[in-house]
């Protein structure tokens, strides 16, 4: 990997080079997603078979749409034992963490007769996106049905794209009715996207759409934005390590391949205030790219956007850190809880030698689904709080408005909404006449 100094320079440089990876940055794409959206819209599952077999290759009809019961057992028994046994174990670590992230309605009155509150509702119909192909991805599809369920969305609609033969893998099947899907549809892409937003005769229209997908399926759900709402557009995966001079180069370097394998865009950087470490970290990543399965997508991936940055100082590497607000941040140094305490942004933190990223994309419980792009400025994991929606709610006795309704028909008239005023004021004109 390339040993850089950490500058300003070198940061911005760096910091350009990822943000061309967002999917906001596929614009020649867009035209024939919006294509693909306005077909299925007008023409619904007739449109969805047609792309099925043109980009699948599966021949899939209203009677085959939607995995039955049947498919699901078959499933079972072509699932490996300890592969449902270790997502049955993971499945309890999701739930238990987003238990704890469950919000309640809340209400406070007063002795005036005012009540104010808080109403708390889970979404009715989510709509979970899980790709298919030659990504398999069981993992996902249990966090992004997992928070779901846990809010108390009353039906999640999943939808994955089928093989030639018009099967769906059996581990995401698996781990789908272990997670609790209602339903489950063979489709994929865009098209799947545009069935979930607008609905189609099989398939019905969702309140959400949640769910990693490739760049069609990132910009539909883009353009799909407003009629439903979603999760975020997710870009490439990222890694960014922060060390010094105590952390095991080793490590490092394997957690550093870890998301490099991904995908050619895929981003892994280290960020070291000792030299000594890059250097170490440099060679230990040659000698495992030679063995490692996907040798050719960790090499693109590393040539592109694999970065080591030496930093003078912690201050200096943090600072950095904050800057690059990545999916993923790992810290390897001798005390990494207070170096935790001075990063603001990042998607997922893993601490110390021991909690390396692997345990947060299968086990460990935390949400994988992250924001990517440097959109950990501003964004969350998923979680449940994705998953409901938040009413106001709010009462006044006569006592209680009759004390300050004037003041709320100044302010009205102040903006010259008059109208405003009125449905105050009325309440209160036989007072006002008797003055």
């Amino acid at each position: 990997m390339r040993i850089l100094q950490l500058t300003k320079e070198t940061q911005n440089n760096i910091l350009e080079d990822l943000l061309k990876r967002s999917p906001n940055s596929y614009g020649e794409f867009e035209a024939r997603v919006q294509e693909i959206i306005e077909n299925v819209r007008d023409r619904r599952d007739e449109a969805l078979f047609d792309y099925t077999r043109r980009f699948d290759g599966a021949d899939i009809d209203s009677c085959s749409i939607m995995v039955m019961e049947e498919e699901i057992a078959r499933a079972y028994e072509q699932v490996d034992p300890k592969l449902l046994a270790v997502i049955r174990k993971a499945l309890v670590n999701i739930r238990t963490y987003h238990e704890k992230q469950r919000q309640n309605s809340w209400f406070e009155s007063s002795d005036k007769g005012i009540i104010l509150g808080q109403k708390v509702t889970a979404l009715q119909r989510v709509g979970v996106y899980v790709p298919g192909g030659k990504a398999v991805y069981p993992s996902s599809v249990l966090m992004n049905i997992v928070p779901a369920k846990v809010a108390g969305v009353d039906e999640i609609i999943m939808t994955t794209p089928p093989g030639k033969d018009g099967a769906v893998n059996p581990s995401t099947l698996v781990a789908a009715k272990e997670a609790g899907a209602d339903h489950i549809y063979k489709v994929g892409g865009a098209q799947a996207v545009a069935a979930l937003a607008f609905g189609t005769q099989s398939i019905p229209k969702v309140d959400k759409i949640v769910g990693p997908g490739n760049i069609y399926v990132a910009l539909a759900k883009k353009a799909v934005f407003g009629h439903v709402s979603i999760d975020s557009i997710a870009g490439p995966s990222e890694i960014l390590v922060l060390a010094d001079e105590t952390a095991n180069p080793r490590y490092v370097a394997a957690d550093l391949l870890s998301q490099a394998e991904h995908d050619e865009m895929a981003s892994a950087i280290l960020i070291t205030t000792s030299r000594e470490l890059a250097e170490k970290v440099s060679d230990e990543v040659d000698r495992f790219v030679a063995r490692l399965s996907r040798r050719e997508i960790i090499e693109k991936s590393l040539d592109n956007y694999g970065y080591i940055l030496v930093a003078d100082t912690m201050e200096e590497a943090v600072a950095a850190v904050n800057e690059i607000a990545s999916e993923h941040l790992e810290i390897v140094t001798a005390n990494p809880f207070d170096v935790m305490t001075r990063v603001r942004n990042a998607g997922a933190i893993f601490l110390g030698t021991y909690s390396s990223e692997p345990l947060g994309d299968y086990f460990a419980g935390p949400n994988h689904v992250l924001p990517t792009n440097g959109t950990a400025k501003f964004f969350s994991a998923l979680s449940v709080d994705d998953f409901i929606k938040k009413s106001s709610i709010i009462s006044y006795s006569r006592e209680a408005l009759q004390e300050i309704y004037q003041d709320v028909a100044q302010f009205a008239e102040c903006e010259q909404l008059t109208a405003h005023a009125n449905s105050i004021k009325v309440r209160f004109e036989d007072e006002a006449q008797g003055d």
